[in-house]
């Protein structure tokens, strides 16, 4: 396992959107197909792979772009445009990868430095045990929901930290490869199929010490990463991050119904009045304004909160 020491020139925010917003035809075209079969077509992922987007949240050591909170909302709302599913498995991939960005560099070494494009999942609830061993901990657990468990090749996952006795002293994150686990295929629901939010098994799996995390400390911003005087965006407040990075997708589902009613409006009719097309009655321009502003609103309070989670990173302030 090598680290890459010398790092390519990084595209910037307005590249990185671009890249996304290019893919809109594939995305959409694929989106249909992704929902039959529960999985994001592999044509999409590796299109995504190619444009560099699974790499938002990897550090620049690894090849990664190592982008800030602001540019991953916005490629992930450029993504959600096209197809939400593609959205939802692309920002928990990068979300994932941010997460993994925090272990000690020895975990990273094994993750990006052995394939600079992995792709990680996660599931941060403790649905499993775990038995103290001499170097790590043995793990048993399932986790549900896991979002692009069809294309992740490591998963952060929630467990229980317990000692000797077998008594539960804390709570963790688990670093640990997919090849280790088996994948259930139990994602069978109504709506963005093509997440592929399947429940992953570990039987009996160790897990090394450098290959886990307190929870209790990290939220407090205490990350065990050797790298945070350089790397700004693993200073980024833990709670925040995690919670901020799924709106993406909901904004650029929002902006394209918006904009398919607005389309649509020219050729639909108002049932039950004169009104041959939408567009030319008062009360539906009326409602379209209402429904523009109150994305415009919703654009606006996550690019505040974004600016807040990167400059405090960026200044090492770490967020209440």
């Amino acid at each position: 396992m090598t680290t890459i020491t010398e790092t390519a020139t990084v595209p910037d925010r307005a590249q990185l959107v671009a890249r996304a917003t290019e893919l809109t035809t594939l995305l959409k075209k694929n989106a249909a197909e992704g929902e039959k079969n529960r999985r994001v077509v592999e044509e999409s992922i590796q299109a995504l792979t190619e444009a560099g987007l699974f790499k938002l949240a990897v550090p620049k050591r690894y090849g990664g772009y190592e982008t800030d909170m602001r540019t991953m909302l916005d490629v992930s709302k450029a993504v959600g445009y096209a197809d939400g599913g593609t959205a939802w498995v692309l920002t928990l991939t990068n979300i994932c990868a941010w997460l993994t960005g925090l272990f000690p560099v020895k975990a990273q070494d094994e993750v990006f430095g052995a394939d600079p494009d992995a792709k990680v999942s996660g599931v941060l609830t403790p649905t499993s045990t775990t038995v103290k061993v001499d170097g790590g901990y043995k793990v048993t657990g399932r986790w549900y929901y896991n979002s692009g468990s069809w294309h992740a090749t490591w998963a952060v996952m929630g467990i229980p930290i317990t000692d000797e006795t077998g008594a539960v002293v804390d709570q963790g994150l688990a670093l640990i490869p997919t090849s280790e686990m088996t994948l259930e295929d139990t994602w069978f629901v109504a709506g963005m199929r093509s997440s592929g939010s399947n429940c992953l098994v570990a039987e009996d799996v160790f897990v090394p010490d450098h290959r886990i995390m307190s929870v209790p400390p990290a939220i407090e911003g205490d990350y065990p990463t050797e790298q945070l005087d350089s790397e700004a965006l693993y200073r980024s407040a833990f709670v925040p991050i995690l919670v901020l990075v799924l709106i993406g997708p909901q904004l650029g589902l929002g902006q394209a119904a918006l904009d398919f009613v607005i389309d649509k409006s020219a050729k639909k009719s108002v049932a039950y009045t004169f009104f041959d097309k939408q567009r030319d009655s008062v009360a539906f321009q009326l409602q379209v304004a209402e429904a523009a502003q109150l994305l415009d609103t919703a654009n606006l309070h996550a690019y505040r909160a974004t600016q807040d989670i990167d400059d405090a990173a960026t200044s090492g302030e770490y967020l209440d």
